[in-house]
């Protein structure tokens, strides 16, 4: 596969790349993405799972639903708060905050979804949003979505409004998705299937 294969997925995945008005932002956020399925191996895009038992849901769909989350709670934060939430940082941030998935899922799904992956990156050592911050550091995305895409209690000392738009968006996907595909929530699925993965 080559990188414009990958680079035509990821738009056509993506359209809130779109949204993202710095062209050079948006073209980060790209290489991001284009590195992490490469690098992961991936044939498609939408082969990488939600998360690594459930399946009935892509990680773009919850990427996507992320970015739409905190896009529409940044809004109220500005027209109902009067606050000043960067839209580029929120778009950017939401939309990498999971593509180090990319690397930590290649051992949870069928063979036919991968092709070489590379073992330097790809397996489940390193938790997602920490890989993704690596990429995001890794393509020069500015330190306010770096900052941003770590969304797990304790990984980042100082959080930003934008930062907590992701977290929480991210947890209000979340909670929806582990809901409507094994009738539990995000803080029971936690609790049950995290010491299990490995």
């Amino acid at each position: 596969m080559t990188n414009i294969d990958r680079r035509t997925q990821v738009e056509e995945a993506y359209p809130e790349l779109g949204e993202i008005e710095s062209d050079d932002l948006r073209e980060r956020v790209i290489e991001a993405w284009r590195l992490g399925l490469e690098r992961g191996g991936w044939r498609d895009v939408e082969d990488v799972p939600y998360a690594w038992n459930i399946h009935e849901v892509t990680n773009v769909e919850h990427v996507r639903g992320v970015t739409r989350i905190a896009v529409r709670a940044a809004e109220e934060q500005r027209d109902f708060h009067g606050a000043a939430p960067d839209f580029d940082v929120i778009r950017a941030a939401c939309l990498l905050h999971d593509v180090g998935k990319c690397y930590e899922y290649v051992d949870h799904v069928d063979a036919e979804r991968l092709e070489d992956p590379d073992p330097r990156y790809a397996g489940g050592e390193i938790p997602h949003s920490l890989s993704g911050y690596a990429l995001a550091h890794e393509v020069g995305c500015p330190l306010a979505v770096q900052r941003a895409i770590p969304h797990f209690i304790g990984e980042i000392p100082t959080r930003t409004l934008e930062a907590e738009l992701v977290k929480s968006a991210n947890s209000a996907s979340s909670n929806a998705i582990t809901q409507a595909t094994m009738g539990i929530s995000l803080k029971e699925w936690v609790r049950e299937y995290s010491q299990t993965r490995r």
